[in-house]
């Protein structure tokens, strides 16, 4: 494979952006792909009376809710690196989307609204992150507004998520005030809304602007230098290493709608992101410069084009060199597949692709043939990377086709939502109902959507309202124990489930019935 092999790995970047809805991911998302000539001009998500949505939000209802709901993927060149975007849903629903795409990437942009500062659904992702020591980088938003002072963005940041921080830059001013940035890293200040050619200003070696110069008869400028001063005392130090392990989050301030700050946070954390880790699998760690090639599905999305009814199988490729056409082992199969029709993203164009290496994310045309956290070899080595974390759901309805000649479309419609994996299915043992089980509502407002536009499909649900899930260990359980409070259930790979109506239902439950050895599968990842 060359040495060509090895610069092409080491030049990946492969990210996740995570934030809270609104916080203006997509709107960040759409500027980074400016800058690497992948789109034109970026529509944004305010547009919507125009018609003109966001690149990375494809799917019908979020065009018209103007939220993401589902991980797009985006790939484009800059200055030497090649850069893999995972569009994440920040909706709060889509948890379960959003922890497994985590597990396909090398590093996570954080987004916080400068305004608001942390919020409760980024503190979950970003405890997946650490949890994984995935390293992250921040990007305070929204500086062209007024918000929260900056050290008490970052003072939040560091208690709030436990963990060390470095401005790489500083604002001077906010909202109306706002006029530019003081870049800590390049030593310089970076201004706003100026032309081009007086965009930055150098700095001296006090870390000052050398001579005259308007900005420096502004109190702001003042104001920054002593806080500047404050952080150089009182701050951590800079560290590429503990940025490298996750231990230092870099911050950057901007403002992503007015595209300020975008290009320099782009520029740093190309350089300090790390290149394709290593990945932990039955055999040990698979070293992505090594020659044969691996990979797993970390989602499965089907009619990304309506008009072909297609599925695709997402695979982060984790080692060696994907070519199209290459024959793979599925270790959970034990089967052999001639990869023919390959894809990669920009959103809603797709183009095939001929090959990939570690760090890449690459789509595969699916015929039903693979699930979510399939992994993919060549070689004899068959091995299987770690298991993906599976979220218990929350809520449950009972739903059934609302046209009983449309059984066909519904049954087909609900067996390729399942695989995608934004709901579970459940069938009762008795009646051989099914049941859906979600973490959140939207999740079933989608899966109605969908139903209908999709498969056509008219749907009936009736809420159950919330549950709490425990599987069983056993193998054979009495069915006779399932009742209105513990209801006894399959789940579609026919595991005996049982929904507990409440905490008071599962103890007694478990007091009555010790020989019964409940779990619940999101401990196993914790």
């Amino acid at each position: 494979m060359g040495n060509n092999f090895k610069e092409d790995v080491l030049s990946r970047r492969t990210f996740a952006i995570i934030s809270h809805p609104d916080a203006g991911k997509t709107t960040l998302t759409e500027k980074l792909l400016l800058f690497g000539g992948a789109i034109r001009d970026a529509g944004t998500v305010k547009a919507k009376k125009t018609g003109k949505f966001a690149t990375s939000d494809w799917m019908e209802i979020e065009k018209q809710r103007g939220i993401s709901v589902t991980s797009s993927v985006m790939q484009f060149d800059y200055d030497g690196f090649r850069v893999n975007i995972l569009d994440t849903p920040g909706h709060q629903d889509f948890s379960e989307d959003t922890y497994r795409t985590l597990m396909a990437v090398d590093s996570a942009v954080m987004i916080i609204d400068s305004a608001k500062g942390i919020e409760e659904q980024t503190l979950k992702l970003f405890k997946v992150c650490r949890m994984r020591g995935i390293p992250i980088f921040t990007f305070m938003n929204k500086l062209d507004r007024q918000g929260k002072a900056p050290l008490e963005l970052l003072a939040e940041l560091e208690e709030v998520l436990g963990i060390e921080s470095y401005p790489m830059n500083w604002p001077i001013g906010m909202g109306k005030e706002f006029l530019g940035i003081y870049d800590r890293f390049h030593k310089r200040v970076e201004q706003f809304r100026v032309n081009d050619e007086d965009r930055f200003i150098p700095l001296n070696d006090d870390g000052e602007i050398e001579g005259e110069h308007p900005l420096k008869t502004s109190g702001l400028y003042d104001q920054t230098l002593e806080e500047i001063l404050l952080l150089n005392e009182a701050g951590n130090e800079f560290s590429a290493e503990k940025i490298a392990n996750g231990t230092l989050i870099p911050v950057f301030f901007g403002s992503a709608l007015t595209n300020f700050g975008v290009q320099t946070f782009l520029e740093s954390y190309l350089e300090f992101a790390p290149p394709p880790k290593a990945r932990n699998s039955s055999v040990g760690e698979i070293d992505p410069l090594s020659e044969q090639f691996s990979g797993f599905v970390f989602k499965i999305q089907a009619n990304m084009n309506p008009a072909h009814r297609d599925r695709i199988a997402f695979v982060r490729v984790c080692s060696g060199k994907f070519e199209r056409g290459m024959t793979v082992n599925i270790p959970r199969l034990g089967k052999q597949l001639k990869l023919s029709q390959s894809t990669s993203f920009m959103a809603e164009e797709r183009n095939t692709v001929e090959e990939a290496v570690s760090g890449d994310i690459i789509g595969l045309y699916d015929t039903g043939t693979y699930q979510i956290g399939d992994t993919i070899t060549t070689g004899k080595d068959d091995f299987q990377y770690e298991r993906l974390p599976q979220f218990t759901p929350e809520l449950y309805v009972k739903v059934s086709a609302k046209n009983v000649m449309k059984q066909k479309s519904f049954y087909k419609g609900i067996q390729q939502l399942v695989q995608e994996g934004a709901i579970q299915l459940f069938k009762s043992v008795r009646m051989e109902e099914y049941i859906l089980g979600a973490v959140g509502q939207l999740q079933f407002e989608v899966f109605e959507h969908r139903m209908r536009n999709e498969y056509n499909a008219e749907v009936l649900m009736e809420r159950m309202g919330s549950k709490i899930a425990r599987w069983v260990e056993n193998e054979a359980v009495d069915e006779n124990l399932s009742s209105s409070r513990s209801l006894l259930v399959k789940d579609r790979y026919d595991n005996y489930v049982f929904l507990f109506e409440n905490d008071f239902a599962l103890r007694w439950f478990q007091e009555k019935n010790t020989a019964i050895k409940l779990y619940n599968p999101m401990d196993q990842h914790e």
